[in-house]
This record gives C-alpha cells, structure tokens and sequence, in this order.
C-alpha cells in the first residue's frame, strides 16, 4: 500500500527541519518550513515510478515550493527509478525523487531544482492554512477510501465529545473548537441536534462517530507494510 511509504517519506522530510502531515488538501502529504511565510513542499507516493506519478507532480507544482515524488525502489533495480529518461524528466520539471527500500530507509535520487512553474496562490493558501489548522498528523499520506481527518472534522470531533455527557452551550465550545458555531449550525455529518438556541445535543450518529475514532482526532496510526 502507498501508505507504507508515508511514514519513512515523513521522517526523511522531518529530518530536514519540515513539519509534515498527510492527507492535506487531496495531496499524499504537505509539508512545511518554520519560516514566515513557510516553505510549502507536496509529497505523492506511488508504489512505483510512473508516469501517473509525474503527472500528479505537475498538477500540484503550482501550489508549492517543492515537489517530490517518492515509490518503492524495485527489487531487482530495473524500475524506472534506474531509468536515466525519468530521471531527466524530473529534473527538468525541477521535482525531486526520492526511493524507498523495502526496509524503510529513503534514498535522494534526484534533489528538487529551483523553477518558476505558474503560481495558484489560492491553492497554495488553502493548503498552507489547513496544515496549520490539523492538530497533530492524524492520516497517513496515500489513504484512500477512508475519511480525512481535516480539521474541520477535527473540531467537530471536539464539539461530539464534549456532548457525550449531554448537551452542550455554543459559546462553551469555542474555547477548544473556534470554529463551533459554524459547524453546529450546518452539521454536516450530522452529529448534532438544537434542542433550543444555542443548545445542542449529540444524536446517534455523533455517538458512533466517537466510537470509530475513540483515540482521538490528531493521532497518525502507522500502517504495517
């Protein structure tokens, strides 16, 4: 799966002063500089070098700093990593490579290189935003078929709990969820019930959606190999 390539990707990038979370914005994982304003790296994994691969590179080039494109090293080295066009190509479009062996360690194939692709400053900022918002990495980079934990989910996560022991005033939330008004008013997930103005409640679904994430909205859960 993709995602046993997220976390050794993760703690490559961490080792270059980034802080990274997955999931960010529909990218495998985003990663930010402590810098004001950050450097803003995207990350996608593949479970081998491909095209598909640099073409989901290019589509994000213009929300980023920094592309990089990581996949598993083939085991006989015959891959496309090996493959001198690939490379080229990559370096061209100024996106990095990295490998991943099968024991986990990462290796810098091609350094990402300085180019002036088209900027889409709305795109960059919404990712940018979301990252700083999600408390902890709570999704590993590559999951499909399964909920993001954005951080508005996060927050509406917080508003639940804190109704597991009966309703709860708006105003009280927004100490731990800001955000609390808007997402008791439009209810997305359908968590919440008004029991009168400015009083919610929690309905069933809110209660099942506490037992499915029972550890909490901000823990990252690695994913065996």
């Amino acid at each position: 799966m993709e995602t046993s390539l997220y976390l050794p990707v993760k703690r490559h990038l961490e080792s270059l002063g980034f802080t990274v979370k997955g999931e960010v914005g529909g990218c495998d994982l985003v990663a930010l500089s402590g810098d004001d304003p950050p450097i803003v790296v995207i990350g996608e994994l593949k479970l081998s070098f491909n095209l598909e691969l640099i073409l989901q590179g290019v589509e994000r080039a213009g929300a980023c700093d920094e592309v990089w494109l990581a996949a598993r090293l083939s085991m006989n080295g015959k891959g496309r990593e090996s493959d001198a066009r690939y490379r080229n190509l990559c370096r061209r479009l100024g996106f990095g490579m990295l490998g991943v062996t099968h024991q986990g360690s990462v290796e810098v194939l091609v350094a990402p290189s300085a180019v002036s692709p088209r900027r889409n400053p709305k795109k960059r900022s919404r990712l940018v935003i979301e990252h700083q918002r999600r408390k902890g990495d709570p999704v590993a980079g590559g999951s499909t078929r399964t909920p993001i934990m954005t951080a508005y989910r996060q927050q509406a996560l917080v508003c639940a709990a804190a109704m597991a022991t009966g309703p709860c005033r708006v105003r009280d939330l927004r100490v731990e969820a800001p955000d609390a008004g808007k997402i008791l008013l439009h209810n997305v997930y359908g968590w919440f019930d008004r029991i009168e103005r400015g009083i919610y409640a929690l309905t069933d679904a809110g209660r099942t959606a506490l037992k499915r994430w029972p550890q909490g909205p901000s823990e990252v859960v690695p994913i065996a190999e």
